[in-house]
């Protein structure tokens, strides 16, 4: 198989394209998902540059082709793209990513937009958010950069992930300074950190907007794909037998946090939507009831729904992916 370490071009020079089109060809020979954009960006970023400003550059120096063999080469092996790049692309923002913490997908983004206009609708103040399982903080950034004097709570578990979080919120610091902004990062359990004496306690029934993307996958669907499967971690994927012990915590914690008509935007699979019935994340909220002790501390009487205003939402490929949900009043 050629290559472009051979000269194949008159002159003996190699160029960009020439250095592309290899690239692409052997990634799309071990079936890397999108090879042409995945090619784009390791070339650009090994000639220090970006992807849209690519073709401005001619011959490629032979440093240059090592540095991009290099970038290859651990692409072919299917370490992430984010990770051989540093960074990840999430709305306005590019947050630091790494092994550790999870990478944030574009689906994503859509659970940040439900978060940001209902931010938007809030009077001054009243702009309070809680990003549950926060790894990257790519959604707290968001909204707190979004949306102008809001006031951000990022909760992480993990021991690894939570420098992630702290690293990519002071990255942002001035921008979120710039909007009269803050964002805070709580290291603790998305599923207890408002119980009492927890770190979030303080804010029960004060919060506009909780926003989650929770691990979801049941623990025995182990992912196809080796850049999931063997490099994001763990604590990010699996939610237990069903994949949903980490959501129900995490809707007791919003049950708390929120305070009456106050929103609840949680990401979940495609397969964990309204169609699942009272194995979907729709039908766990629709079911959610108030026992004795959450009863005391959100006062709504025992036995009662938590949650009304249940939808499921699709994402841009048309699948379910997303629950949107409010708080009942007392």
């Amino acid at each position: 198989m050629t290559s472009w370490s051979e000269d194949v071009t008159l002159g003996g020079r190699v160029t960009v394209r020439d250095v592309l089109f290899d690239a692409e060809h052997r990634l799309n020979a071990v079936r890397i998902p999108s090879p042409n954009v995945d090619a784009a960006e390791l070339v650009a970023f090994a000639l220090g540059t970006s992807r849209n400003r690519l073709f401005l550059q001619d011959a490629v120096t032979p440093d240059q082709k090592v540095r991009v063999e290099q970038l290859l080469a651990r692409r072919l092996s299917r370490v992430p793209l984010q990770h051989i790049l540093g960074t990840a692309a999430f709305r306005h923002i590019e947050v630091a990513v790494g092994p550790g913490v999870f990478i944030p997908r574009p689906e994503t983004e859509l659970v940040t937009e439900a978060g940001v206009r209902e931010l938007a609708l809030q009077a001054e103040g009243g702009r309070i958010a809680v990003d549950l399982c926060s790894g990257s903080g790519a959604i707290a950034i968001s909204l707190a950069m979004e949306s102008n004097d809001s006031r951000v709570y990022a909760v992480e578990l993990s021991d690894d992930a939570i420098g992630w979080t702290r690293r990519n919120v002071e990255t942002y610091q001035s921008g979120i300074t710039a909007k009269r902004s803050t964002v805070e990062v709580i290291h603790g359990d998305a599923t207890t950190v408002a119980d009492a004496g927890g770190a979030l306690a303080r804010l029960a029934g004060q919060v506009a907007v909780v926003v989650t993307n929770p691990p979801y996958i049941p623990d025995a669907m182990i992912p196809r794909e080796p850049e999931v499967r063997d490099h994001e971690p763990n604590m990010a994927l699996y939610g237990g037998s069903d994949g949903l012990d980490v959501v129900r915590g995490v809707l007791r914690t919003a049950a708390i946090l929120l305070k009456p008509g106050g929103l609840l935007a949680i990401e979940h699979a495609d397969v964990q939507g309204k169609a699942a019935g009272a194995h979907g994340v729709p039908g766990i909220l629709a079911d959610f009831r108030v026992d004795e002790r959450l009863s005391t501390m959100i006062n709504i009487p025992v036995g009662r729904a938590a949650f009304t205003e249940i939808a499921d939402r699709i994402d841009l490929n048309g699948l379910p992916r997303f629950t949107l949900a409010r708080r009942v009043d007392g």
